[in-house]
């Protein structure tokens, strides 16, 4: 028995700090945008594959990787990839193009691939199961303030710092991470020894790719073609293909499959399929809700990179106490129904949300809206972790966990995707509205070009640019700064009210969310599933 076993909570604590790393890298980025463009002289589409490629690239292998660290141990999976993050942390802040930090990205999201599935799967290995709720409460906790923190603390990084410091920081924090975890995490051995399921990795990890790729794309290539005659919705469909394939395989493979299918077979299985399309729903649904309000934050509002991150400062603490709240209390009541309270919560919050903004809103006035939703998303990690790990045997505890950070990964990418589309469309209706609304302001003569200009605008990237819409030609001097008042004011009403829609996105699908949460049951003491009350 090494320290850890005879001291779980010391291996529990690098733990904690690998998966803290891991779903911070996955918001941090975002703050640092306008700063990367400036120092690498990149274009917005290379920046914004900065954090598509991690996505990509954390997302894809994570049924593999939870299914290595059942064969080959978890210890031994996470170390190699917390040695792989660490030095391709170092890479990113030492590139010096666009390429090589789209590359450096990509190394590092399969290092957090490979790490993601082995936190989840130690606290069931490391904690038995009457002895779980403290540790899923922190894991809960690290989680939901990892993914609010990112942007405040990527803020404060590249207002004081340098925006390479967003990864250099994760160089002596990983460091520490590997001398604890070598030390006190014990190297169990592995329970699978049978043939590796190469097909089904392959077919896995290849319709995957294509699937993630399609969606979170679609929109950069207008959702039309990519290369020669092959276009997204190809992509996609070939994708789903091959996952359809991929379960064909999974039920028929001789050997030990890549997705154990009996862990959905049954009453046991459909709780964990529950508990699988809630994750999906929770990361779709926080992706999808931040997209549109940092937009509106830092466009109509006027804030900094800073001053927005800071504002949803509250929302984090929110989002922790929650955490620790859920997890002292949730077992006096059945987990589903503090899960459904959760996303109840997240909903009301996103609504308060989109009630409150408008293009003058004083930016203290979304406070309680974001500090509602952070309390949603605390009080929902715990016991939603609780209620998908307990039912599975130890030996498919690294498949479970590579499904259950699949769904949350795949229902981000598709969140943002969703987001985005309905966000462009939504410009593209609301600003011309606002621009024909606001055109009664100026003069006859000039209206009908004003609203041409602004409608153009919104089809098309200069309408996040600085210079705004192009202005009617001919103005007199006397009439310009008014015209472009009213342009501005036109941009800011299109703008708010293309958000607001948008934020109704997530909200339905906190719904759904709560109705597959209605499906999860807690484990009766004599091992049987309890009946819904």
């Amino acid at each position: 028995m090494n320290r850890g076993e005879r001291n779980p909570w010391l291996a529990f604590a690098a733990l904690c700090v690998c998966f803290f790393m891991l779903m911070l890298d996955s918001t941090i980025v975002t703050v640092a945008i306008p700063s990367m463009l400036t120092g690498l002289s990149a274009n917005l589409n290379q920046i914004i594959w900065v954090n598509s490629v991690y996505l990509l690239a954390n997302t894809v292998p994570l049924l593999l990787t939870g299914r290595l660290g059942d064969r080959f141990g978890p210890k031994r999976v996470l170390l190699a990839g917390l040695v792989l993050f660490t030095a391709a942390s170092l890479w990113c802040g030492l590139a010096r193009s666009p390429g090589e930090l789209i590359a450096a990205r990509a190394v590092q999201g399969l290092g957090a691939a490979a790490m993601a599935p082995q936190t989840l799967a130690f606290i069931s290995r490391l904690f038995p199961p009457d002895r779980r709720r403290a540790p899923i409460a922190v894991w809960g906790a690290a989680a939901g303030i990892a993914i609010i923190t990112g942007p405040v603390l990527g803020g404060l990084l590249v207002q004081h710092l340098d925006w390479r410091w967003i990864f250099l920081l994760n160089v002596p924090v990983g460091l520490v991470s590997l001398a604890v975890a070598v030390v006190f995490l014990p190297d169990w051995l592995p329970g699978l020894r049978s043939r590796f399921d190469v097909p089904g990795a392959v077919l896995g990890s290849a319709g995957l790719f294509a699937v993630v790729f399609g969606v979170q794309n679609g929109q950069h290539y207008h959702w039309g073609r990519v290369a020669g005659p092959v276009t997204v919705p190809m992509v996609i469909a070939v994708g789903v293909a091959l996952l359809v394939a991929f379960v064909v395989w999974q039920r028929r493979t001789p050997g030990e499959p890549l997705l154990p299918l009996r862990m959905f077979a049954g009453p046991i299985g459909n709780v964990f399929a529950n508990a699988n399309l809630t994750h999906a729903a929770l990361g779709f649904a926080t992706t999808g809700m931040f997209l549109p309000l940092v937009i509106y934050l830092q466009t109509v509002l006027g804030l900094t990179a800073l001053e927005c991150s800071l504002l949803t400062l509250p929302m984090a603490v929110a989002a922790g106490l929650a955490a620790v709240a859920a997890g002292r209390t949730w077992t006096r009541v059945q987990a589903r129904h503090f899960v459904m309270f959760g996303l109840g919560t997240l909903a009301a919050g996103t609504i308060g949300l989109a009630w409150q903004a408008q293009p003058d809103t004083v930016p203290a006035l979304l406070v309680p809206g974001l500090v509602v939703a952070g309390l949603g998303i605390g009080l929902v990690y715990s016991p939603l972790t609780s209620a998908a790990m307990a039912w599975v045997p130890g030996e498919l505890v690294g498949a479970a966990s590579g499904v259950f950070n699949t769904a949350r990964q795949v229902g981000g990418v598709l969140g943002s995707a969703a987001s985005g589309v309905l966000l462009q469309v939504g410009i593209a209706v609301a600003v011309p509205d606002a621009a024909r609304e606001h055109a009664e302001r100026l003069p006859f003569q000039y209206r009908d070009e004003f609203v041409d200009g602004i409608t153009r605008a919104a089809n098309t990237a200069s309408q996040f640019s600085g210079t705004g819409p192009r202005l009617p030609s001919e103005l007199p001097p006397a009439v310009v700064e008014h015209v472009r008042t009213v342009a501005t004011d036109a941009f800011h009403l299109g703008f708010t009210n293309a958000a607001k829609a948008t934020l109704v996105l997530p909200v339905v699908v906190l719904i759904l969310g709560m109705i597959s949460a209605a499906g999860l049951r807690e484990p009766a003491r004599t091992g049987t599933l309890t009946a819904p009350r």
